[in-house]
């Protein structure tokens, strides 16, 4: 592979999570990024775990054996304490299948009603496991953000639960702090820091 690009496929079709990913690692040179939207046969992975880490296995394994390329999977979600660690992994379909970032935020603030603000700790959580074309695992990475969970939606950038998920530190919500403070904060951003030393780490050993 030396002097080549390392070809690295982002194993989501959420377009959000997609150009959010882009977003973190655009600027290195020596990876090029394709999205499942590149691979007309790209299949939909049942997200059947029960962890973050084991959902982010399975995106990045079945579909890098699949493709035949090096795939990162992602997998991230919303817990709050209150609801003993509720929504988690299924906070993209916490309000049925037919769920939608309003469904959801619709329930989030119900379930969360007459809790005062002092108990609204939440968290988010993101895990990146990145497969080689023969399903073995070379790099897992995860971090956390954590803030607070507010009464009603606050700013319009971000997407999910952005607008109810506040920073006390700042004193703002993810939707109201915008894409690059966004990209220093987020759970995705963290986990990313993570990430790419060992990804340019295994590029360096591939070359």
């Amino acid at each position: 592979m030396a002097d080549s690009q390392f070809v690295l496929v982002l194993g989501t079709r959420n377009t959000k999570k997609r150009r959010e990913l882009e977003y973190l690692l655009s600027r290195y040179p020596q990876v090029q990024l394709k999205s499942l939207d590149d691979f007309p046969d790209a299949i939909e992975v049942e997200e059947t775990g029960t962890t973050f880490a084991e959902n982010a296995a399975l995106k990045a394994t079945e579909q890098a054996v699949h493709l035949s390329q090096y795939v990162l999977g992602e997998d991230s979600g919303l817990s709050v304490a209150a609801l003993d660690g509720r929504p988690g992994v299924y906070s993209a379909r916490y309000s049925g299948e037919d769920a939608t970032d309003d469904s959801n935020k619709v329930k989030l603030i119900e379930e969360l009603s007459g809790v005062p603000t002092e108990k609204r700790g939440a968290w988010y959580t993101c895990h990146m496991t990145l497969s080689d074309p023969d399903g073995n695992v070379l790099i897992d990475c995860e971090s956390q953000c954590h803030g607070r969970i507010l009464t009603e939606e606050r700013g319009e950038a971000g997407f999910g639960y952005d607008p109810l998920f506040e920073i006390p530190e700042y004193g703002l919500t993810f939707a109201e702090l915008g894409d690059e403070v966004k990209s220093v904060l987020s759970h995705r951003a963290r986990a990313n820091r993570s990430f790419v030393p060992k990804l340019l780490g295994l590029i360096a050993r591939l070359n």
